[in-house]
């Protein structure tokens, strides 16, 4: 049975994404392979910021005491794990249970969104306010379906021109949920929707990052 560098758990409120305002539990993996400007986790970033180490069947029982119905695996980047499959898979398979994983964009997720019983993706879009662009994994765009969503972290109307471009490109909001957030304290999002309003992206969702507005920015577990 495989093991996992685990950051930690918790029980929240969904910040972001689809189901973002339910309660989620929360399995928050360490370690990284990226380094954004804006990143709002780095002290999950390295390996050694780990402070357990669990199996999939001991994470699988802490979210059944949580009683919640969602799953969000997040990280760090939580699709570098080796082994994540085992533990996505046992997730998937309890049918009570809504699984979501937060990845940056970056890891090829071709295997994982090919199977009958998966995971829906929140994946990111690195823009030029993270510093990470050049390391998207592009091929996944296409790959991507309504059970999946990509998110645009904005810094700058620069990076909303970019977010246009990528969605027109790759038809992102013919198959797949389209979220523009903003990085926190960098853009003002009534200039987001102001760009929304003169684009027409009467498809694509705005999204604050809820638990930053309900609790301090920096704080952990929630």
């Amino acid at each position: 049975m495989s093991s996992f560098n685990v950051a930690e758990t918790f029980l929240s409120i969904n910040g972001e994404g689809t189901r973002a305002g339910q309660l989620a539990f929360f399995i928050r993996l360490a370690g990284c392979n990226l380094r954004c400007d804006y990143c709002d986790t780095k002290w999950a970033e390295t390996p050694d910021a780990a402070r357990a180490h669990l199996t999939e069947t001991q994470l699988y029982q802490l979210v059944k005491e949580s009683g919640s119905k969602n799953v969000t695996v997040t990280g760090g980047e939580p699709m570098i794990q080796p082994h994540i499959g085992e533990l996505l898979s046992l997730l998937c398979r309890d049918p009570e249970l809504y699984v979501e994983v937060e990845t940056n964009g970056s890891v090829n997720l071709a295997p994982y969104l090919a199977l009958p019983c998966r995971p829906s993706f929140t994946m990111d879009y690195k823009l030029s306010a993270s510093g990470m662009e050049n390391a998207m994994h592009l091929q996944n765009l296409p790959l991507l379906t309504q059970q999946d969503t990509v998110k645009f972290v904005c810094g700058s109307m620069d990076d909303l021109d970019r977010a246009a471009e990528v969605m027109e490109e790759y038809r992102l909001r013919e198959h797949t949920n389209v979220y523009l957030s903003p990085v926190f304290g960098s853009i003002a999002p009534c200039d987001m929707v102001e760009y929304m309003k003169q684009h027409n992206l009467t498809d694509v969702t705005l999204q604050i990052q809820l638990h930053k507005v309900i609790w301090d920015p920096n704080q952990q577990g929630v």
